[in-house]
């Protein structure tokens, strides 16, 4: 565990401490964490939080969508996958480009497309409309989820790195309660356009924090070292309430032009392939929940605005295992928990297919369902990392939930295909549970991680 360093508890500003030389990352993690970084962390929250109502919000809708349009399940199920689409290849390729152009570019740029996707979703007359712009939308998302992942890791001290991410990713079904909550009400009294007007607002009430709020991050610009290095470094460290540095220690060892090129060297490959096919499992298990529960219980007989609600639910099962996944990091090892967590999973998934006589009931169950898939997806989150250093971190991260994402597009399409054919919800969800099982499996055999990289 890294020791405190009691002369930098104050966190001197440039005017009062003369330069330093230090390596500025080792600044960062060996200290205690100044109100600033907590306020980077605290926003990253915010950012995952509008991350899950966007996406949560075509499933809010849905009922409505599928009664004004007169469409099927097997339909629907396509039109709940296109924004995952656009998810992933947000992921892929606006993660990358944060590794060379930067985290707070990228989050501002992310942010602007989320909230003109979302704005125009207000005005779309057709499945065809709808669709595409909720690919623009997952666009951003996918590359918000890859950035702000990385953020949490390099803003945080390495003694709170872990529970840092971890509430960083517990923003997401926080996002989708409070969101979820107001959509509810806007169900009840209007059309489900609103729904994403809500998103669209929110979204850009977020852009101003990142530009008051948020610099450059200090890992990225000392491995890639743009023009004038140092001197954004020091405006960086400044920023967050730390003293200068005189000099940036050299590099140890080469920087690829291309960094996706370079998670597939011989060092990481294995890493590489294994979080992303076990987030590639185990979202197909968590998806299957959060796109077709309101659906489900609408065609159980229940209000469109009541099968909001028990999305809700899930979402609050969803943060609280998050958070309690974070918080057992402290005392247990990631990859044991996670390893649990999945496994869980595939069990809670799988008691769902059983249903629920009651609203009551279904809330439970949704809530137990939702606690233990998010807690793996919270996991997997602080594995990503930890699993590639810092010039590599938002390209490897991106890499893994964009691959992964094939497992979210796909798990809305096979489900409605599955109950197409005419079988039962308890069929559908043991067959959709196992997802999770296979995840834990792809944890197990991953190679010890070295540590990670500040």
């Amino acid at each position: 565990m890294p020791n405190e360093m009691p002369n930098l508890k104050t966190h001197p500003t440039l005017d009062e401490k003369p330069p330093v030389t230090q390596d500025p990352r080792r600044l960062l993690a060996d200290s205690i964490m100044t109100p600033q970084q907590i306020l980077v962390v605290a926003i990253t929250v915010g950012l995952t939080a509008i991350d899950g109502f966007d996406v949560l919000s075509i499933s809010f809708a849905s009922p409505g969508i599928a009664r004004e349009w007169g469409i099927d399940r097997a339909a629907l199920g396509i039109v709940l996958s296109m924004e995952l689409i656009g998810m992933a290849l947000g992921s892929i390729l606006i993660g990358s480009i944060a590794d060379r152009i930067g985290r707070r570019y990228t989050l501002l740029g992310c942010l602007v497309t989320m909230t003109a996707g979302m704005a125009m979703v207000t005005n779309v007359s057709s499945l065809h409309q709808l669709s595409a712009w909720r690919v623009v939308t997952g666009l951003g998302i996918g590359g918000m989820l890859a950035t702000a992942n990385a953020v949490a890791a390099e803003f945080s001290s390495a003694k709170r790195r872990d529970l840092a991410i971890s509430l960083m990713a517990v923003g997401y079904p926080l996002g989708a309660v409070a969101g979820g909550t107001i959509a509810s009400q806007l169900l009840m009294q209007g059309d489900w356009r609103n729904v994403f007007a809500l998103g669209a607002v929110m979204s850009a009430a977020l852009i101003p924090a990142i530009v008051w709020a948020v610099p450059e991050s200090i890992g990225w610009l000392y491995e890639r070292r743009p023009s004038r290095a140092l001197e954004r470094v020091n405006r960086s460290l400044q920023r967050l309430g730390y003293g200068p540095v005189s000099d940036l220690p050299e590099l140890t060892g080469p920087q690829s032009k291309v960094p996706l090129v370079a998670l597939f060297t011989a060092d990481i490959r294995s890493r590489t392939l294994l979080v992303a096919a076990a987030y590639f499992f185990h979202i197909t298990t968590f998806y299957f929940i959060l796109k077709w529960v309101p659906k489900i219980v609408v065609d159980m007989g229940f209000a469109p605005s009541s099968a909001a609600g028990v999305l809700v639910w899930a979402n609050v099962g969803g943060a609280t295992g998050g958070a309690v996944l974070g918080f057992l990091t402290r005392r247990l090892g990631l990859r044991r928990l996670i390893v649990a967590f999945m496994v869980a999973s595939t069990v809670a998934v799988s008691s769902f297919g059983h249903g629920q006589a009651s609203l009551a009931g279904l809330s439970l169950m949704c809530a137990l369902t939702g606690f233990c898939t998010n807690g793996g997806v919270v996991g997997v989150y602080a594995l990503l990392a930890g699993a590639f250093p810092a010039h590599l971190r938002a390209s490897g991260t991106g890499f893994a939930i964009g691959v992964g994402r094939a497992g979210a597009i796909l798990a809305p399409i096979i489900a409605g295909y599955l109950f197409h054919a005419g079988l039962g919800l308890q069929v559908v969800a043991i067959a959709m549970g196992i997802g999770s099982l296979l995840a834990a499996a792809c944890v197990l055999a991953l190679p010890k991680l070295a540590s990670a990289s500040v």
